[in-house]
């Protein structure tokens, strides 16, 4: 019983100890939806910069108004 409570409290221990990683996985996270908000606003610009975007919808709707006929 007794190494079970001096594991215990060690771990206690090492955790009172490393307080300061409470807020690492909200970093974390805040990291993750930076990056995927850099790659969002470039692809949007590499959208708009080509044009193709605009092209497949004018297809689609063309292709809609034709079978509409």
């Amino acid at each position: 019983m007794l190494p079970i409570l001096f594991t215990v409290r060690s771990l206690v221990r090492r955790r009172l100890r490393a307080g300061g990683e409470a807020g690492q996985t909200s970093a974390e996270y805040a990291l993750v939806l930076l990056g995927a908000a850099m790659v969002a606003m470039l692809v949007v610009a590499w959208a708009r910069s080509t044009g193709k975007v605009g092209d497949l919808l004018d297809g689609i709707i063309e292709d809609i108004i034709d079978t509409a006929t």
